[in-house]
């Protein structure tokens, strides 16, 4: 397409990933005349190439073989000969998983009428944008939704084969001896777990004084004690200092209690966070710039200071979470659209998808203490729940957070097997401003891990059941 015949949209959005490929479908569902501008050769950013979807596909993978190697005989269940395991054919099945996933969000592209362009999209001002080194299009209005990328430690910057980000050990062609895990949130433990399971002595390094920030320090106690009687050895209060050879094999150094530590790492997963990702998008053309930490700065509309320039996703406030990016790019289609789009914020869901799984939503316990909000608290252990004791998950709890004038949910944690199905009901409950008392008159199935949602709610009324 040369320049003399430039395409004209009424929406181009920049990035294929969950907030972008959801936003260009809202928009062509309300008649927007919409292009898809994906460097990738696959839509669905890193959540589905790299991230959420493979990793998952790993740990259920995981866990069938741990089971199979550790609890199979336990249930009843007697296999012939050892358990072995097959990395490659693991992997060959990670792919086809992404593969059916991505292919079929460029289905749904495609039946929608959104016109895909397939290279780097850069912004030239005036509704410009140029993909890859000559093809150009404008729009009325622009969506960025690039994502984000790996956090490096400046000291221990990434080689893509000892020193590695999430994108590498999700690929991993052996299970490694000794993996080195520096930094305790859901990426470090959800893969930390994967290759335990696989047979890596894996060692998880975390700066701050407990794993799984965001959590109530007695939640992220317990999911540590779930963590290391499943091999996991685990030390906080770490910092990381470097890596250096000592008798012929790398060590990962850190200061712990006053002492240096070395750790023998064959692979070194370095999950510390993640950083919004605007490389090369032209944003000094358009007269853009991020704040301090890299993010694009919007109105509570989604439009940066350029106007019909918009971004969503993790390139802008708030957690870098897909299914946040995902709402985002719905309620801002609907913007344009002249209609009344909104993100509740104060409900996303956070979930780590470990086994058992950690979720949370809204306010923790130690966050309503500090804005001086009064609050009740209901807790329910899963080793008083019938489901859980018959299905060999009793390793869990829930925990309700409601305000003590109205009763009304503020938050919840959940450690349970499939905790990351049973936040939901909270989440739809506190959508609509529903109470702890909502929540525990809900008739539940029995019996159903739920239940365990139910009686967390009672409990903040101390009218539990089940429970003491």
């Amino acid at each position: 397409m040369s320049k003399n015949s430039l395409s004209t949209f009424d929406v181009a959005i920049i990035g294929g990933g969950p907030g972008g490929y959801v936003a260009a479908i809202r928009c062509a569902q309300l008649g927007l005349n919409t292009a898809l501008v994906e460097k990738r050769k696959a839509l669905g950013g890193t959540c589905l190439n790299v991230g959420c979807i493979p990793s998952k596909a790993l740990l259920h993978t995981s866990e069938q073989y741990a089971f199979a190697k550790g609890h199979a005989a336990d249930a009843g269940i007697e296999i012939g000969g050892e358990v072995s395991l097959n990395l490659d054919t693991v992997m060959k099945k990670k792919e086809k998983v992404v593969a059916q996933l991505t292919g079929g969000v460029d289905m749904l592209v495609k039946k929608r009428g959104i016109t895909r362009f397939n290279g780097h999209g850069k912004l030239l001002g005036d509704g410009k944008i140029v993909i890859g080194d000559s093809e150009e299009i404008s729009a009325t209005h622009i969506i960025l939704a690039t994502g984000s990328a790996p956090v490096e430690l400046p000291f221990m910057p990434f080689d893509g084969e000892t020193i590695v980000s999430s994108d590498q050990a999700i690929a991993f062609d052996t299970v490694p001896e000794s993996l080195v895990v520096i930094g305790g949130g859901a990426i470090g433990l959800e893969l930390g777990s994967v290759w335990a399971r696989y047979g890596s002595k894996v060692t998880v390094l975390e700066f701050l004084p407990h794993i799984a920030a965001g959590f109530d320090d007695d939640v992220s106690k317990f999911l540590e004690r779930c963590f290391k009687k499943q091999g996991l050895d685990i030390h906080t209060n770490t910092k990381v200092t470097g890596a250096k050879e000592i008798d012929n094999k790398l060590h990962v150094t850190a200061e712990r209690k006053g002492k240096e530590i070395a750790v023998p790492a064959d692979k070194v997963l370095v999950s510390v966070g993640r950083k919004p990702y605007t490389e090369s998008l032209g944003l000094e053309n358009v007269g853009l710039s991020p704040d301090q930490r890299g993010f694009i700065e919007v109105d509570d509309h989604f439009k940066t200071s350029v106007p019909g320039i918009y971004a969503i996703g993790d390139i802008v406030r708030g957690p870098m979470l897909a299914h946040k990016a995902e709402e985002e790019g719905v309620a801002l289609a609907e913007l344009i659209a002249g209609k009344a789009g909104h993100v509740n914020y104060d409900v996303i869901p956070n979930v780590i998808y470990t086994e058992p799984e950690a979720s949370s939503v809204g306010l923790t316990e130690a966050q309503a203490n500090e804005k001086d909000v009064a609050i009740n608290v209901g807790k329910f252990p899963l080793a008083a729940n019938g489901r859980a004791i018959a299905s060999d998950a009793t390793e869990g709890l829930v925990k309700i957070v409601a305000c003590a004038k109205t009763d009304k949910i503020l938050g919840a944690q959940i450690v349970a097997k499939g905790a990351s199905e049973l936040i939901s009901e909270v989440v739809t409950h506190m959508e609509y401003g529903g109470s702890a008392e909502d929540l525990g008159r809900t008739i539940h199935a029995h019996p159903t891990l739920s239940e365990s949602v139910k009686e967390a709610g009672l409990a903040v009324s101390k009218t539990a059941i089940h429970s003491l």
